[in-house]
This record gives structure tokens, C-alpha cells and sequence, in this order.
């Protein structure tokens, strides 16, 4: 049987060596559960630590791999709706993100530009991806020619950038990493369904694999992602009594093909009826189709004040054997029956961890 592993928690959000840069007082408000360890980790388990510019992380292994958990169910769940994972160029022309009004206009005050190259200013400022609407619609330009290749359908795992004022540790930072997935129909009916698929995608990875209880639903005409027409989002009920934006699917109609003429390639019969859709998590993001904030609903969901409460099937470790002897003479033979039972949890399937280090006692392993 799988039961949840609590990690004790600590009164900072990152490592305890840089932690003093933040006021005890404002790490309270938005909890304490990001500095978590393990029995027997020590500062291996802790989950990120602030990054040397000011807004961004380190994430570090044992936070990583909760990332991990989620992508391994996702991409699970987007190979088996069509999309084929893919990789988008992380700097964009200018005139790219110029090309559809809306969504410059919504992201132009976020925007990080590259205007100097190998020594030399660049004849156009290069904007450091803030989402990939544009470049992939550059692309569905060159790849679609006929009603023959739609649907077409990508994702991809990458990490965008937005200058955001206001940064907080995986609510929202300058470099967030996080999945966005996109696709081309022929019908608008075609890319609503798909819209709704994506959506329903994420509710069942929040409710089976996140344990996170969402409310799913379509965002309001002011608050619709830039460039499209509709968004749906599942929002999820955070033990502070706050909703988070855990996951994204918007439907982005004929506005992209048009701004990126996708038309002109297309045979007359099918000119008229090509449209664009965009699934994005986030993570991601904010997460961003869905983002690496979808970690922060983890911990504040399950979490409370004495830790941090992990569902088994994103928890990096869901067994930790730690061995105890009386005598030195005991100790071979008790780890040699500790790593019987860990091979034997391996085989069912279980994530374990030996802690077999000898610089602490079992009973602070137990109680730390």
C-alpha cells in the first residue's frame, strides 16, 4: 500500500545559507514549504534556491523531479491525443511578435530583447521567447499546404522568459519552464474540441496524478489569453484560500494564420476554413500551458504548517528504509537485509531510498 510522505518543513523557502535576503515575515505569507528535506537528505532534498539574478531559481534534483513526474504522465497523455513532441527556437524576431496586435500589446511590456550579438548590434532586436505563438505559426506557414496536412499537432517542453516586476519563488519568476502544445485544424469546431480535450487533459492529471482539487472553466472576454478567442483554465483551491491558474487551453481561431498568411499556402477549397488553436499548460504559467507553477499548488494544497505533504505519484521518494543496529558487528548483515527489501519495493513499482548514512542517528532520521 502507498501512503504519502511528509517532509518536515523549515522556516525558509530555500537553502538556509541565502535565505536571510528575504524578510522571515514575507516567506510566511507564502508558507514554508519549499526548503523541504527528506530523513537523512540533508541540503540534497532542498527543492530550489534562488538564482544569482534577482527573480530567477535554481531548481534543484529533488524539486526537479517532481517536474519530472509530471511530464512523464503528460507527454503519456499528449502522444496519445496526437501531438508529437517538437523544439521551437528560443529567439524570436521582433517583427514575428509585431505581427498579430493583440498579443504584443499584452506582452510587450514582459519583454526581454536581444540587441547586441557576437560583439555587434543586431540589425533587428531579438525578443527571448516570452510564448511561441509566432514562431510556430511562422512554421505552420511553411508546413501546411492543403487540407490534407491539418490537424497538425506539436508540443513542445521548453523554458520562457517574461521581465516581470514582481517575482516570487514558483508563482511566477522571470525564467519559467513549462509545456505548450499547439495544433492546426480546419474547422472551428475542430479546434474547440480540441481546445476542451487539452482542458479535460489537465483536470484529470490534477485530480490523479496531483491529488489537487480544480475548477474547470472558460476565462472571462478580459481576462482571454492575448491573440485568442477563447481560453478555458482549471483553477486550482490552494490551502490559503487563493486560486491558482494551474493549466491553459486556448482557442486562437483565424487570428494567427491570418497575421502569418497561412491562407496563401492553402488549396481555395480549404483557404477559407483554416484555424488555429493553442493548448499551453502554465506549466506550465503561468504555467503557461502548464508551467512550473503547477509545484506551487502541490505544496500549498498538501501542505500545512508542521510540512509538506506529497502525493505518492508525484513524490520523488515514496519509502525511505532506514536501518538500525545495535553493534557494529550487526551492520552488514542489517543493510544486506535493507536492500533485500528495497530491491523487493523497487520490483512493485515503489520509489525508494536506502538511507544508510552513518552521520546521524536513526532517531534523528525518524523525528528531523
Amino acid at each position: 500500500m502507498l501512503v504519502s510522505l511528509r517532509l518536515p518543513s523549515l522556516s525558509s523557502l530555500f537553502s538556509p545559507s541565502i535565505s536571510g535576503r528575504h524578510p522571515a515575515v514575507l516567506l510566511r505569507r507564502y508558507h514554508r514549504w519549499f526548503s523541504v528535506f527528506a530523513a537523512g537528505f540533508s541540503a540534497q532534498s532542498t527543492l530550489a534556491d534562488y538564482g544569482p539574478v534577482r527573480g530567477t531559481m535554481v531548481i534543484r534534483p529533488y524539486g526537479y523531479a517532481i517536474w519530472e513526474a509530471i511530464q512523464d504522465y503528460l507527454n503519456m497523455k499528449f502522444k496519445e491525443t496526437g501531438h508529437s513532441n517538437m523544439y521551437f527556437p528560443q529567439f524570436i524576431p521582433y517583427s514575428f511578435i509585431e505581427k498579430e496586435a493583440s498579443h504584443v500589446e499584452g506582452f510587450s511590456p514582459e519583454l526581454a530583447l536581444v540587441t547586441i550579438g557576437g560583439g555587434k548590434d543586431l540589425e533587428e532586436k531579438l525578443v527571448v521567447r516570452p510564448t511561441s505563438e509566432t514562431i510556430v505559426n511562422h512554421m505552420f506557414t511553411q508546413w501546411i499546404h492543403s487540407y490534407r496536412d491539418l490537424p497538425l499537432m506539436v508540443n513542445q517542453w521548453a523554458n520562457v522568459t517574461r521581465w516581470e516586476m514582481r517575482t516570487k519563488p514558483f508563482v511566477r519568476t522571470l525564467e519559467i519552464l513549462w509545456q505548450e502544445g499547439y495544433t492546426a485544424h480546419a474547422t472551428l469546431e475542430e479546434a474547440e474540441k480540441e481546445a476542451i480535450q487539452m482542458i479535460d487533459v489537465y483536470t484529470k492529471f490534477s485530480y490523479e496524478q496531483a491529488a489537487i482539487p480544480v475548477i474547470a472553466g472558460r476565462k472571462s472576454k478580459v481576462e482571454t489569453f492575448a491573440g485568442a478567442i477563447r481560453t478555458y483554465t482549471i483553477e486550482a483551491m490552494l490551502g490559503d484560500r487563493k486560486a491558482l491558474q494551474a493549466g491553459t487551453s486556448h482557442n486562437i481561431g483565424q487570428n494567427f494564420s491570418r497575421a502569418f498568411e497561412t491562407q496563401r499556402s492553402l488549396t481555395k477549397s480549404c483557404a477559407r476554413s483554416l484555424l488555429m488553436k493553442v493548448d499551453r499548460g502554465n506549466m506550465y504559467g503561468r504555467l503557461h500551458g502548464l508551467s512550473v507553477p503547477v509545484l506551487l499548488a502541490v505544496f500549498m494544497t498538501h501542505g500545512d504548517d508542521t510540512g509538506l505533504m506529497l502525493p505518492p505519484k508525484v513524490a520523488p521518494i515514496q519509502v525511505v528504509i532506514i536501518p538500525i543496529w545495535k553493534k557494529d558487528d550487526d551492520r552488514a548483515g542489517v543493510l544486506n537485509a535493507a536492500s533485500s527489501v528495497k530491491e523487493a519495493l523497487q520490483a512493485a513499482g515503489i520509489k525508494v531510498k536506502l538511507d544508510e548514512s552513518d552521520q546521524r542517528s536513526p532517531g534523528w532520521k525518524f523525528n528531523f
